[in-house]
């Protein structure tokens, strides 16, 4: 397995919020404002596939041939600048990205159909759903391209990880020292529940184990 590959896993093993209080420390915007699951049991770890939308300017636009060409494991991130007047995702696409194995997908916009993706367990994460079609109405702008999703920029090969939380993205220049940081703040927080658990006081676990500095860019192990 390629450390590429690993950092897909590790980031798989840890929640959001680890992973939100890791981009804080290092002081990058990653956590997608305003999307959430379209099932709170949904999850998907992989790297972006982008895709940007546009306005429609003839009947010739289409949203979703690109689909074929995805490599299996991809979370596709779709970029269509927040409109919640038309969907950009649907059951049929959402067949198809199951049936080649893709991660999930990841909209800013809407998308619609969604008691199939709930029935099939595909994990969607979007700001919101509605049945109103996005045919002739927005067209395919790029793809493989940086996108914006909920103010953050996503580029391609950028781990997307999703939970009942949100959606965070980990920099593919900056992933493994995000990681490290995660897994050690998920650690503390973990051994302070275990503490709480024994009867410890509260502010007595959290002093223990750094809690209110773990997310600080000025945080420093003791």
């Amino acid at each position: 397995m390629t450390t590429q590959d690993r950092n897909v896993a590790r980031a798989a093993e840890l929640d959001c919020a680890a992973l939100s209080d890791a981009l804080d420390r290092l002081c990058i915007a990653g956590q997608c404002y305003k999307i959430k699951p379209c099932d709170p049991s949904f999850r998907m770890t992989g790297r972006a596939y982008t895709v940007q939308y546009e306005p429609a300017t003839s009947s010739e636009g289409h949203v979703g041939e690109y689909i074929d060409d995805v490599e299996p494991g991809s979370v596709i991130v779709i970029d269509n600048r927040g409109r919640d007047d038309v969907g950009t995702w649907g059951n049929i696409l959402t067949e198809m990205a199951h049936r080649r194995g893709m991660a999930g997908t990841l909209i800013d916009g809407n998308c619609r159909d969604v008691a199939l993706s709930r029935g099939i367990g595909y994990p969607i994460f979007s700001r919101d759903w509605w049945m109103r079609t996005g045919k002739g109405r927005i067209q395919l702008k790029a793809l493989q391209v940086p996108v914006t999703i909920g103010g953050v920029v996503v580029s391609p090969g950028d781990i997307v990880r999703g939970d009942a939380d949100g959606v965070v993205v980990l920099p593919r220049s900056r992933e493994t020292e995000l990681l490290d940081i995660a897994e050690d703040i998920s650690r503390k927080e973990a051994a302070i529940r275990d503490a709480i658990r024994a009867g410890s006081r509260l502010d007595e676990a959290r002093s223990k184990h750094q809690y209110h500095a773990l997310q600080s860019p000025d945080y420093k192990e003791k």
